[in-house]
C-alpha cells in the first residue's frame, strides 16, 4: 500500500512532532513543509528536538531522513502552496492562525485532498473528531476537518470513559491549567486582550477556553451541560484538566470513578491512561495519550460533586491528528481509494 502523504504548514511545536510520529511510522511521510521560517532554523530545532532530537539532513530546499524527503517551501498563506504539485492526501495547517472555512477551502482550492486544522476551527466545519470517542461518525465526503485540541480531546475522553462506566454526569465544569504556548508574549507587550497582554513567563492568566462547545457539538448528550475557562500558567510544557462533575446518583464514590476509568484504560490504552503515582506536570512529558489519569487526586464533595485531574500534553494532541489522518485514509481504502 502506497503511503500516507502529508503537507503541513506552519512547524512549530506540533508540526515537529508530527515528523518525530512520521519518522516512526512505516505507513506515512511527510511530503512537504511550508513556514517563513529559515529551513536551516527549522533544521536546527528538529536535531535539538527533545532529548536526542531528530537525525535528518538540509540539502539545499529538501530536509531528508533514511525513510523520506521533504520538500521546504517558505510561506504561511494557504493560497500560496501549490500542494497538487505534492500529491498530499492531507494538509495539516499547524499554524495556530488559519482556522476559518476560508483559510481551510483556500488550502483545497490549491490542491489539497483533505485539510485538518490542528485547533478548535472558527467556524462549523465538516466534521470535528475526536478519535477515540466519535471516530465512526466520519464521512468520505468530509474536506475540512479538525482532530480537536489537547483540551477537546482531554475532556471529552474523560466524559466518554465515565459514561460507558455507566456514571451519569448532570453538569461538569472545567479548567484547564495550561503549559503557555508560543502565541503568547514573555514580556509585557500589547496583545489582543488585557490579560493576554501580560508575561506568559511571569503570571497566571485567566483565559477562556472553547472546548466545553466543541464537546457538546461531539457529543450532543451534554448540550447545556459543560462550562470551562483556562488558566495559563508559567510552565513550558505538561497541562493539567481539573474538571469537577456533578453526578445523578448520590452512591457514586471516589473507587467507583477510579474504576471507570481504570476499565475504560484497559479498552483503550492508545487513547487513555491512568496513574497512582503523585505525578506532578514535568512528568506527563513524553506522554502520547489524549489524558493520564491522576487517580491520587480524585475527590468527593457532598453526595454528588465530585473533582477529577487529568494530565496531558502536546504530543498527545500530535498522535490523535496522525490517527484522525489514518481513520480517513482507511475509510477512502475501503471504498477503494488507495491514500
Amino acid at each position: 500500500m502506497a503511503k500516507i502523504k502529508l503537507g503541513i504548514m506552519g512547524f512549530g511545536v506540533v508540526g515537529r512532532h508530527l515528523y518525530r510520529l512520521a519518522l516512526e511510522s512505516d505507513d506515512v511521510e511527510i511530503t512537504a513543509i511550508s513556514d517563513i521560517g529559515q529551513a536551516a532554523i527549522i533544521h536546527y530545532l528538529l536535531e535539538t528536538e527533545g532529548v536526542e532530537g531528530i537525525d535528518c539532513r538540509l540539502e539545499k530546499n529538501t530536509l531528508s531522513n533514511d525513510k523520506f524527503k521533504t520538500r521546504m517551501l517558505c510561506s504561511d498563506q494557504p493560497c500560496e502552496v501549490p500542494w497538487d504539485i505534492f500529491d498530499v492526501d492531507f494538509v495539516i495547517d499547524a499554524t495556530r492562525i488559519h482556522n476559518t472555512c476560508a483559510h481551510m477551502q483556500a488550502h483545497l482550492d490549491a490542491g489539497a485532498r483533505r485539510v485538518l486544522t490542528s485547533m478548535l476551527p472558527a467556524d462549523h466545519i465538516d466534521r470535528l473528531v475526536i478519535h477515540g470517542v466519535n471516530e465512526d461518525s466520519i464521512k468520505a465526503s468530509d474536506r475540512m476537518i479538525c482532530a480537536g485540541s489537547a483540551t477537546t480531546c482531554a475532556l471529552a475522553v474523560l466524559l466518554d470513559a465515565l459514561g460507558k462506566g455507566g456514571l451519569d454526569v448532570e453538569r461538569a465544569f472545567m479548567t484547564t491549567v495550561h503549559c503557555y504556548t508560543s502565541d503568547q508574549a514573555l514580556q509585557d507587550r500589547a496583545g489582543p486582550d488585557r490579560r493576554r497582554s501580560r508575561s506568559a513567563a511571569e503570571n497566571i492568566i485567566p483565559n477562556s477556553n472553547a472546548s466545553p462547545y466543541w464537546v457538546e457539538q461531539v457529543m450532543p448528550e451534554f448540550t447545556g451541560k459543560l462550562a470551562g475557562n483556562a488558566l495559563n500558567v508559567p510552565v513550558q510544557k505538561g497541562s493539567m484538566l481539573d474538571t469537577t462533575l456533578v453526578l445523578s446518583n448520590p452512591d457514586i464514590d471516589v473507587d467507583d470513578i477510579n474504576a471507570a476509568l481504570s476499565a475504560a484504560a484497559q479498552v483503550k490504552p492508545d487513547i487513555l491512561a491512568v496513574t497512582d503515582d503523585p505525578i506532578v506536570s514535568s512528568d506527563v512529558i513524553g506522554c502520547r495519550q489524549s489524558l493520564l489519569f491522576d487517580m491520587q487526586a480524585t475527590l468527593k464533595c457532598g453526595q454528588r460533586m465530585v473533582k477529577t485531574l487529568g494530565w496531558y500534553e502536546t504530543l498527545g494532541h500530535a498522535n490523535r491528528i496522525m490517527d484522525v489522518v489514518r481513520d480517513y485514509c482507511a475509510l477512502d481504502a475501503g471504498a477503494g481509494r488507495q491514500p
